[in-house]
């Protein structure tokens, strides 16, 4: 078993399961979408897109791709998250959270092609 073959396949994985458990829910309601689930979200894609520097094949290269746009997908959200909170003068409404969530559906997708080619890189290994 290679060690870090499953560190990957963790963080992968756990950025997609994060990403998915925030954005289900009704897409306006905040009270259904918890912000330090957002946040953990946020912080384990970044983990998944350092892993991914260094394989320098076009699957790696991918790989990392899919995780620099969830990634980024992610971090604007909680932007949006913060100015709806903390800046603008009528709090977080239903719009901010829609747009939050809809963005953070965006990094969902984008690990979600992440996780499926993960399975296919591991599905295609062959032993040398």
């Amino acid at each position: 078993m290679n060690l870090e073959k499953v560190v990957f396949g963790f963080f992968v994985l756990l950025a997609a399961t994060l990403n998915f458990g925030y954005v289900i829910g009704e897409i306006d309601n905040p009270a259904l979408h918890n912000v330090y689930e957002l946040y953990a979200a946020v912080a384990v894609n970044i983990i998944a897109t350092i892993l991914k520097f260094g394989d320098r094949t076009q699957i790696g290269a991918v790989h990392l791709a899919t995780s620099l746009v969830a990634s980024i997908q992610l971090i604007i959200a909680a932007l949006v998250w913060i100015w709806g909170s903390h800046v603008d003068s009528g709090g977080l409404t239903g719009q901010h959270m829609a747009s939050v969530v809809s963005i953070a559906a965006g990094a969902l997708l984008a690990n979600i092609v992440s996780v499926i080619l993960l399975v296919v890189e591991t599905v295609s290994f062959r032993r040398r």
